[in-house]
């Protein structure tokens, strides 16, 4: 690995969001039936509730998930990402006669500066089924943060980001100007930004928020040339 590189579980911060993303082996599928999604989310409300981690957004989709949580100890994510993988990899290999890994090596993961940047995330990992063209909006699916943040229904896995409270004094006008921001057009940059930072682990934010992160870390992270990278298409499949 390059050495103007740091690897991803080397530099959570305390109090600083992460954007988690994992994916199937080979982009083979990871859920296969309802009761699938069930286990996951249970044994990661599980696992993030021991490690300390407050879970802002996410989003299962068939060969891949996405998290945005908040850990309040360096090595919370790492934990919490252990935990759910030492479970949920034994049940479906249980479940469907299958044996090894699913997942695609370790998880990406990149961290992400508050204030729009955060929002910005949110959307992101909300939106990826209207994405693939799975849903027409994101309420239409099932296992998401969105009916959460965009609605208002009840869901014990998800706990709001400051960020998300400034939205509004009361519970529906934080929902309503959460989902004003699904009605504006999220531009092939923004897009671009937000998987170069995963994929790179670069932090997602302004040239300040990265210093600040650097400067911190006493290290570079990620992208070592700033601006965005070219990110190869693989499959038509966005992430």
């Amino acid at each position: 690995m390059p050495s103007s590189y740091l690897y991803p579980s080397r530099f959570m911060i305390p109090g600083v969001p992460v954007h988690i993303v994992q994916r199937g082996h080979c982009r083979e599928p990871v859920f296969f039936d309802e009761a699938d999604y069930q286990a996951y989310l249970h044994w990661l409300s599980e696992a993030a509730a021991e490690h300390g981690c407050a879970i802002h957004a996410y989003v299962l989709m068939t060969n891949h998930i996405h998290i945005l949580a908040t850990p309040t100890d360096k090595q919370g994510v790492g934990r919490m990402m252990q935990s759910v993988g030492r479970h949920y990899v034994p049940y479906i290999n249980h479940t469907y006669g299958t044996s090894g890994s699913i997942w695609e090596g370790r998880y990406k993961a990149n961290l992400v500066q508050e204030d729009d940047y955060l929002l910005q995330c949110m959307r992101y990992i909300e939106l990826n089924p209207v994405r693939v063209n799975m849903v027409r909006s994101p309420s239409q699916y099932r296992w998401s943060s969105y009916r959460c943040n965009g609605q208002g229904k009840g869901d014990p896995l998800v706990e709001a980001h400051p960020v998300y409270l400034s939205l509004g004094r009361t519970a529906q006008v934080r929902i309503d100007a959460y989902k004003a921001l699904f009605k504006s057009h999220v531009d092939k940059q923004s897009l671009d930004d937000i998987r170069a930072a995963w994929q790179t682990g670069t932090p997602l934010g302004s040239d300040c928020f990265r210093e600040a992160i650097e400067k911190k870390l006493g290290a570079r992270i990620g992208q070592t040339r700033r601006g965005r990278p070219s990110i190869p298409s693989k499959g038509g499949r966005p992430l």
